[in-house]
């Protein structure tokens, strides 16, 4: 009997050590990829971007984890549906991020250059730090304070983003760069920018639990 108790209680702590594991991936993805957009030499950040797959492989283990977690325990800490968008979303975090950090080699683009490369990039690694503080509170969501606070940041910092991807597509319409070269630093812009969109998403669901169970 106490065996098959077992099987149905809820394993809190296998939830949150995992989303914990994500927050982590991501911090150090987005630490790569300040340092992809700041290194000068193409071979040293392919270096870099090879360490951003690693992570963005890791992350995409922690994610199946969790789904595999899912299908094992009858209860869980909180809706499963809840559990399913936010593995989702720090997942698609993750893949945002490798994604643009990639394309910066092999679109040969010089991220030193360009100023709001830098910006996003920067915008992009505090989100997921906020990211990250928010996913630590999960864990006794006591301090509701500090988990919209965190929210509230992931907001600002997309929006900060969106401004930046503005002024990013302006400056470079309005330069005398050839189509192609256009076209390449357009997409890496916009995928810079879903990340922070991404980010969001995850702040929303997040929030939504909070609002749900604090």
């Amino acid at each position: 009997m106490a065996g098959i108790l077992s099987y149905f209680l809820p394993k809190d702590r296998v939830f949150y050590s995992l989303f914990e594991e994500a927050g982590d991936n991501l911090v150090s993805i987005s630490q790569k990829l300040l340092q992809v957009v700041q290194e000068p030499d193409f071979n040293k950040r392919a270096v870099l971007i090879k360490d951003m797959s690693d992570l963005e492989h890791a992350n995409d283990n922690v994610t199946h984890k969790i789904f595999v977690e899912l299908g094992r325990n009858f209860i869980t800490p909180f809706d499963r549906e809840d559990i399913h968008a936010l593995a989702s979303a720090l997942d698609d975090i993750a893949d945002y991020i490798f994604s643009a950090g990639k394309k910066i080699n092999f679109y040969h683009i010089d991220p030193i250059s360009d100023l709001g490369i830098q910006k996003t990039a920067e915008a992009i690694h505090d989100s997921t730090i906020a990211v990250k503080q928010a996913v630590m509170e999960l864990r006794n969501l006591k301090n509701t304070q500090k988990i919209i606070e965190c929210v509230i940041k992931i907001n600002s910092l997309e929006n900060e983003a969106d401004t930046l991807f503005d002024m990013n597509i302006e400056k470079l319409f309005a330069s005398d760069v050839d189509a192609k070269e256009l076209i390449k630093r357009r997409e890496l812009y916009q995928v810079m920018e879903t990340a922070t969109d991404k980010c969001e998403d995850a702040g929303n669901v997040i929030e939504s639990i909070v609002v749900k169970y604090a």
